[in-house]
């Protein structure tokens, strides 16, 4: 059997150092009340960490109350959530984990709310991926003061963050979520300057962001290098946003798809191992920057293969840490095995 030669290989991007290449991504996990962390997402994160995960990204975490997928998503508006999320950073980096939060705003894709914003009043035309008890409604156009202010809140919330001990930021520009709304010609029909540089809004949300990190924090940035919906834009437009997203400060790129609205069995890759390496590949083509893999890698020699390519720096583990969140430890000549569990991986 092939060796695992990547995985298990320690990274650095600027102070941030990994202990290995495996990258537990954002996954909702819609156990909230008040956007507050629980329980749940103690153990939730905590035990990945135990398991030997790399870098644990906490699922998005929104700017705002009307900016959640769904009541039941997690805030960081106030202090009373970042006193809670410190508690989860600190009990990971007690178990030599390396943790982000991904910041965002939900836009026209927010359930549960009386006040949903978008770019433009174009109403999201996909699945319901929260709760049936919703629907999604068309959203009201923000002004411009209003695009000022959410800017504003991600500062806000970023600074929360730091203050909170997470050890990177990861700015949610991806899977229709109201930064890829603005980026996106299919849902941003503006026809003021945030409409004529689509690109604007998240320009402006990296900077504001930026500019209250540490110099040697990394920022990552997570985008849909593709839409899969009909008329939805391409690799190359996909490109066109890496290097935006570079230009204005990303120091790593988590590179998915999809997001756009209705799927379109035309524009939608199959869905198998690596399904979405092709993205980070087409990615790698244009910058320097760490790129983050995703799309079922949960095969640990397909995902040291993929890193052996040079493609990706990192590969995201989503589903599979959900279903073991040991999955680090299986990794045959795993080095990361808590000394209370060696027993069991003789």
């Amino acid at each position: 059997m092939a060796k695992i030669s990547y995985l298990n290989t320690p990274f650095t991007v600027k102070k941030l150092t990994l202990k290995n290449r495996i990258v537990m991504p954002p996954m909702c996990q819609y156990q909230a009340t008040d956007g507050v962390p629980n329980d749940w997402h103690f153990v939730h994160y905590v035990s990945r960490a135990v398991g030997g995960v790399g870098l644990i990204i906490v699922e998005m975490t929104n700017i705002a109350p009307n900016g959640r997928i769904s009541p039941n998503c997690l805030g960081l508006w106030n202090d009373e959530q970042k006193d809670q999320f410190k508690r989860i950073v600190d009990a990971v980096h007690a178990q030599n984990g390396k943790i982000a939060i991904q910041i965002a705003h939900a836009g026209r894709k927010a359930l549960g709310t009386s006040d949903v914003v978008s770019c433009s009043p174009i109403k999201y035309d996909g699945a319901n991926e929260a709760m049936e008890k919703w629907q999604y409604q068309t959203p009201r156009e923000l002004s411009k003061d209003e695009i000022i202010e959410i800017i504003e809140k991600f500062k806000q919330s970023t600074q929360r963050a730091i203050a909170a001990g997470f050890d990177a930021i990861e700015i949610h520009a991806a899977h229709g979520y109201l930064i890829h709304q603005f980026c996106s010609p299919k849902s941003n029909h503006r026809t003021d300057e945030y409409g004529q540089d689509k690109l604007l809004f998240a320009k402006q949300v990296i900077k504001a962001v930026k500019s209250v990190m540490p110099s040697d924090m990394p920022l990552i940035v997570r985008f849909s290098a593709q839409e899969y919906g009909k008329d939805g834009y391409d690799v190359e437009y996909g490109r066109k946003l890496a290097k935006c997203f570079a230009d204005a400060g990303a120091d790593v790129l988590d590179v998915s798809g999809g997001g756009d609205g209705q799927l379109d069995p035309a524009h939608t890759p199959e869905f198998h191992a690596g399904y979405q390496v092709y993205l980070a590949q087409s990615i790698r083509k244009i910058t320097n920057l760490p790129i983050i893999a995703v799309g079922m890698l949960e095969d640990p020699y397909v995902a040291d293969y993929v890193l052996s390519t040079k493609d990706a720096d990192l590969i995201g583990i989503g589903r599979g840490l959900l279903r073991d969140p040991y999955w680090a430890l299986h990794i045959p000549s795993s080095p990361f095995i808590p000394s209370s569990y060696a027993v069991a991986f003789k």
